[in-house]
């Protein structure tokens, strides 16, 4: 075990539309001042369709957003780059906050750690899981995790500030059916091609599976990288949250 410590939360804010997503951004800014440390943060979220930034350039956005709202989903504008994505209350979003004095360097070995952990957590719950993007994915993207070359289960993104790293997404552990329900509509507003089989969850693979089974299974994962310090989220990086929120809401018109 290295002396690497990384602190854990579970916080969530479901009730406050855009805050957990300010929150991730939050803790990005505050650690690249080195008022934070490491930090993992993984919950349970609510009914959210993140959209990335060249969604909201997109003709048909407000159309998304819309699709989105009818379909009882929050619409948020990601931290991190790439395409629409949905989160539910059978998921799990994930956010990795890493201090680094030189963020841009790390950029590959930061993806290939995450899916690297993914893959094993998913073992010890007795998926097999493997690295890369699969034809038709929603939210294309070389570090996501498929099962068998036919379905995406996790998704991630990073942003980076000037001295840390932010590597978040999503695991989806069951409901693949309500990804597909959004997904279809929002991706067909946005002008986007995508293969609705493609979208998958755990639960697919080996029934059953929960998101309290994938929350210690990918803790249990980390915990053989570092020290994990389990705690609460901090007074500061939640006010700060919470002015950045509305930053991060979009809105459909009407």
């Amino acid at each position: 075990m290295s002396d690497r410590t990384i602190r854990i939360l579970h916080d969530a804010y479901p009730s406050e539309p855009g805050v957990d997503t300010a929150v991730s951004r939050a803790l990005l800014l505050r650690a690249s001042r080195g008022e934070v440390p490491e930090t993992f943060r993984l919950h349970v979220p609510n009914r959210i369709v993140a959209f990335g930034k060249r969604d909201t350039l997109e003709p048909g956005y407000a159309e998304a957003v819309s699709a989105a709202r009818d379909r009882g989903f929050t619409s948020i504008e990601r931290l991190a780059g790439g395409r629409a994505a949905v989160f539910t209350e059978l998921t799990l979003a994930f956010a990795w906050t890493i201090p680094d004095p030189d963020p841009r360097s790390g950029i590959y070995e930061r993806f290939e750690r995450l899916a690297s952990i993914m893959v094993g957590a998913f073992a010890r719950l007795g998926v097999a899981g493997a690295v890369g993007q699969i034809a038709g994915e929603y939210c294309p993207g070389d570090y996501s995790v498929h099962h068998d070359g036919r379905i995406k289960l996790m998704g991630v993104g990073q942003r980076l500030a000037r001295h840390a790293a932010h590597v978040g997404g999503v695991i989806v552990v069951q409901g693949s059916d309500l990804i597909r329900e959004v997904l279809v509509p929002v991706y067909a507003a946005l002008g986007l091609t995508w293969d609705p089989a493609t979208a998958g969850a755990l639960d697919d693979v080996r029934p059953g599976i929960t998101t309290d089974d994938t929350i210690a299974s990918v803790l249990d994962q980390l915990g053989g990288l570092a020290h994990l310090d389990r705690g609460v989220l901090d007074p500061a990086t939640l006010a700060l949250a919470r002015r950045l929120a509305a930053e991060h809401v979009a809105l459909a018109p009407g």
